[in-house]
């Protein structure tokens, strides 16, 4: 068994603050967890890789596609995309996941954990944000897909999941 790496390990303390449960995979700078977001489940990993100094996270939803929804759900993302600075969102076809990742390279050995908490964040929030978008493609019959415009679907308020809100520390 390797030593824990020092960027990993402060992905670990960061978690911790934050109180968040998280899985370490033995012997690899990854770890995993999920959270309960406003409209669907987020698997999360975050890797580190050493010898770049940067940190990958990925937060991912199951989204079975039918083979006629693919393109129509390829073309959300790549809309949603546009107006997206940090990360990018992501179809896996093998894997029927809805996804978003962002990496950083960070200066020193122990990253950041404001950062790390941004990224995750960033993650679980962008998921959670397209994910009723391509529930209503998943939902729309194959007959119905050519007169779905993608870009009347992105304008629609009703399907964001609403800010929370913070009480004052």
């Amino acid at each position: 068994m390797r030593p824990v790496s020092i960027q990993i390990q402060s992905v670990m303390d960061a978690f911790g603050q934050q109180g968040w449960q998280y899985e370490h995979l033995e012997d690899r700078d990854v770890i995993r967890t999920a959270f309960e977001a406003y409209h669907t489940q987020v698997h999360l990993h975050a890797q580190a890789f050493p010898q770049l100094n940067a940190l990958s996270v990925v937060g991912e939803t199951l989204m079975d596609l039918e083979v006629e929804q693919e393109p129509v759900v390829l073309e959300l993302l790549a809309r949603a995309n546009k107006r997206i600075t940090l990360g990018s969102l992501e179809y896996d076809l093998d894997r029927s996941q809805l996804m978003f990742r962002i990496t950083n390279l960070f200066e020193r050995d122990k990253f950041d954990p404001d950062i790390i908490s941004s990224m995750v964040h960033a993650a679980i929030a962008e998921v959670d944000r397209i994910t009723p978008y391509a529930a209503v493609i998943q939902q729309t019959s194959e007959d119905l897909l050519d007169d779905l415009s993608v870009e009347r679907l992105l304008l629609r308020d009703d399907l964001i999941p609403p800010v929370p809100e913070y009480e004052d520390e």
